[in-house]
Order: C-alpha cells, then structure tokens, then sequence
C-alpha cells in the first residue's frame, strides 16, 4: 500500500554509497527528502541528481539531509556519479540507496511486493514508479509524497518551498497560501480561535472574509 501524509515513514537498512545505513538513525533528529529513480545512467534523473548537488547547501540550511534511491548497485552509482558531474557539474554529495532486493521500493509502495529478480535486467520503463519524492519529519512522519511521471524533471525548488512551510507550520499555528513563499503573509490556522489569535497577534488581522485571517509570517 502506498504511503500518505501522516504514515510513519518505514525504517530499513540499506547499503549506500556512503555505507550501511539504518534510516531511522540516519535521519536522527533532522528532516529527510528520499527521492528515488527507476535505473541508473537514465537521463532525467541525470539531472536531478547533479541539481540536488547543487542545492545541497539549502537544504543543509534547513536541517535537511537528502538521498537518493535506485536499484542499481553501489558500483553502478559510483560510475553514474562520473557521468553526473561530467553533464551536469557537480556529483552528488549525498548517499544514494542500492536497493539491489527492492525492499525499500516495496516498503515505500513504489514497486509490487512480487518484484523479484536481477534489477540491473529490468528497464526504467519497468521501474516507472520510482519517481518519487518523500519528505520525511524528525518524528519519522511523511509530510508530503510526490509522484512524477518519466518524462517530467521534478521541481527541487519547490520541494524547498514546501520545506519551508511545513518547518514554519510546524512551530507556528499558521498555513501558508498559494504561491506562498519564505517572508510572505501567512493564514492563521482554523483551529485557532478569534480569541486566542488576539493573543498572538494584538495589533489585528486582515479578514476579507471571516473565515480567512491573514497575518504578516511570524519570525
């Protein structure tokens, strides 16, 4: 069964390019983001990968700790690691799982639970399901699941944005609108009363409506 928002993220040990890991452990008491890809040497993912790269030191920034997840063996990451920085500037400076048994796949409802054999004979088209983005809590909790299709490069800016968020909606009771970004106004949550949002916010509120009450993004 594939996992949703709220689902405790399942823990496993995996080899990876930086050793064997215990997830949970790995993650300790940062965020996580696992995004997966169908095979090695394939060429969206290609891209990703030398992206995630670059960006690595915004999500440091956050307390993010990023991998990676094929099912290719390490060895087969390593030379996909040349060819990243060759085309796209920069290897990946974060783990990447070698799911060679697929169990982390079927943990994560990406693959069926009768997936057997030599991954390195099956093809990307085979593996089609391995677009996903999970962003893991410090409490093991998924925050958000994204699926994307082969032929669409995922958008890593705006897993950040939803990092944003989800850290600022965390500490505060807040939502954020649509288009939202860090510094813009924010929504006081619904479950917060008029009452106690005077607390927290005595100079007031903008109400267009009474349902919505926007207030400047608390510091």
């Amino acid at each position: 069964m594939a996992l949703t928002i709220g689902d405790t993220a399942p823990d496993f040990e995996a080899d990876t390019t930086e050793g064997r890991i215990t997830f949970h452990d790995w993650i300790g008491d940062s965020w996580a983001v696992l995004f997966s890809h169908p095979r090695d040497f394939t060429p969206v993912c290609t891209t990703e990968l030398g992206y995630m790269a670059k960006i690595k030191p915004d999500f440091d920034s956050r307390d993010v700790k990023i991998i990676g997840l094929s099912v290719d063996p390490v060895d087969n990451h390593a030379k996909w690691a040349a060819d990243i920085e060759e085309t796209q500037g920069t290897a990946p400076n974060y783990p990447m799982i070698a799911d060679t048994d697929f169990n982390v796949s079927k943990l994560y409802g990406m693959l069926p639970a009768d997936v057997s054999g030599d991954p390195t004979a099956r093809t990307a088209a085979d593996n089609q399901t391995l677009r996903n983005v999970f962003v893991i809590g410090p409490d093991k909790k998924v925050k958000l699941v994204l699926v994307y299709p082969m032929t669409t490069g995922r958008n890593f800016d705006e897993v950040l944005r939803v990092i944003d968020s989800l850290q600022l909606t965390a500490k505060h009771k807040v939502a954020t609108p649509a288009q939202w970004q860090q510094g813009g106004d924010v929504i006081i949550a619904g479950s917060v009363s008029d009452e106690d949002a005077k607390k927290t916010y005595p100079d007031g509120w903008e109400s267009p409506k009474p349902y919505i009450r926007i207030v400047p993004q608390p510091q």
